[in-house]
């Protein structure tokens, strides 16, 4: 007799995949905004992988930027030496970041999760080093997600990619969210009233800390485990105002929001603020290459006396992957997409997906369009009136992502934003060369999609 084990551990992958419930095809080629798998079917990536992807895939100058700095040094360890690359890409991303990270430093890394631990680290040093020892605690938001190792889970609060490492993690103070759909204040003026509200709870975090807060993380726009919630008026400011009066660091994780995503070099440009570290990644290398960087001002740089931040790892500022992320970065400014993601440009077609989306508020089961440039969500509820989600089994996202991928569409599904159970979303996060008519086909998949699921 045949033995069902052995003969489904013989179909199964060598590859440690994400998943072992679902089958993935296998991609093979890419091209702007498109994808092929080894069977010759095409997708249109509407999620930018994961809102990874902005210039495009398959651009051929960056594989030429990868193989001339591979082919001339391919790595060095930065304990041992710096190189040219590293050097010109720091200044560039200095500039890129703005008038107030002049006299800064860039930190570079391998990836995002990379990132934001190597901000936390830093954030403790600088107060350490000047003088404020007692500084250490990290104070972030409800239905936050800052990476997975688990320094950023610490200061994540997604329950469900939380929830069984909570016996090793550090826990700090977690403060609400502005999520006006489902607010917890009064939104009758416009949400600037929330907005306050939500940032007095981060000064009442700070002050029950004692004089221990060292730093505060967010996204300046929610990104995977909310969908693409932009804040309300006043509330980025006051968060700022609230951080610099108590000498609290203020760290923007810009991981998938920065490099131009929302129609500004960083999202929290949107607001005029600048922070003391600016932490990116996804779209710094636009998915060619592992990539994060770590962006500090003169400020905290200036603050590390003893001449040596007491962190590292073996592939930070990886030649090629710096090759990689100055040749994108070239790329986004001769191609002007920053300025292609900017939703509030007329004829953009940041403005024609968010025009396009908008026409899905006819299906019964959308509760809110939201988002900014080329970041957005669609949620999903099963009553509109009473904005209840649908039961977290019924993995209504799921569904209808698997739907679009038999219509040949990508999109990003997401559980949990109501309560890190409940509640379904997409992510919706195209390449920026996308056209018109790519949306409005995309659009019409989508809306079909949802409609079949219904």
């Amino acid at each position: 007799m045949s033995d069902p084990i052995a003969a489904q551990n013989s179909a199964r992958s060598s590859v440690f995949r994400r998943s072992f419930r679902k089958t993935f095809p296998s991609a093979v080629r890419g091209e702007g905004v498109y994808l092929w798998d080894t069977e010759g079917k095409r997708y249109l990536d509407l999620s930018g992988s994961a809102a990874v992807n902005l210039i495009g895939h398959g651009v051929a100058e960056i594989a030429s930027a990868m193989t001339e700095q591979a082919a001339r040094l391919e790595f060095v360890h930065t304990s041992q030496f710096t190189t040219p690359v590293a050097e010109d890409y720091a200044q560039e991303l200095l500039e890129f970041a703005g008038k107030n990270f002049r006299g800064g430093a860039v930190y570079f890394t391998c990836g995002g999760s990379e990132s934001v631990e190597t901000a936390l680290k830093l954030a403790r040093q600088y107060q350490v080093e000047i003088g404020q020892t007692r500084r250490y605690q990290v104070l972030s938001r409800t239905q936050s997600y800052h990476g997975s190792t688990l320094g950023a889970l610490s200061v994540s609060d997604n329950k469900r990619r939380r929830e069984i490492y909570l016996p090793m993690v550090r826990e700090f103070a977690h403060v609400g969210i502005p999520y006006c759909y489902r607010c917890n204040y009064d939104c009758k003026d416009g949400c600037r009233n929330c907005g306050q509200q939500y940032a007095a709870e981060l000064e009442r975090a700070i002050e029950s800390a004692n004089g221990e807060a060292s730093a505060f993380i967010f996204e300046p726009v929610s990104g995977a485990t909310l969908g693409a919630v932009v804040p309300p008026p006043g509330y980025v400011q006051k968060v700022a105002d609230v951080c610099r009066r108590h000498g609290v660091l203020l760290l923007a994780d810009e991981v998938m929001t920065g490099m131009g995503r929302t129609g500004r070099n960083f999202a929290i440009e949107h607001w005029d603020i600048a922070p003391d570290i600016l932490i990116a990644a996804k779209g710094l290398s636009s998915g060619y290459g592992p990539l994060g960087a770590v962006i500090a001002t003169k400020k905290v740089v200036d603050g590390i006396a003893s001449g040596a931040f007491l962190h590292g790892f073996t592939y930070n500022a990886h030649p090629v992957s710096l090759a990689t992320g100055r040749a994108v970065l070239h790329r986004l400014q001769q191609q002007r997409l920053v300025q292609a993601a900017d939703s509030g440009r007329e004829g953009t077609v940041a403005a024609k997906l968010e025009d396009s989306l908008s026409t899905l508020f006819d299906l019964k089961t959308i509760g809110e369009v939201r988002g900014i440039g080329l970041l957005r969500g669609v949620e999903f509820v099963s009553d509109k009136q009473t904005k209840n989600p649908f039961a977290p089994e019924l993995n209504f996202a799921g569904r209808v992502a698997s739907a679009a991928l038999e219509r040949g569409l990508l999109v990003y599904p997401i559980q949990g934003c109501v309560d890190g159970v409940s509640g379904d979303h997409l992510l919706i996060a195209p390449p920026a060369v996308i056209t018109p008519e790519q949306i409005d086909w995309a659009v019409k998949q989508l809306k079909e999609s949802i409609e079949a699921v219904e």
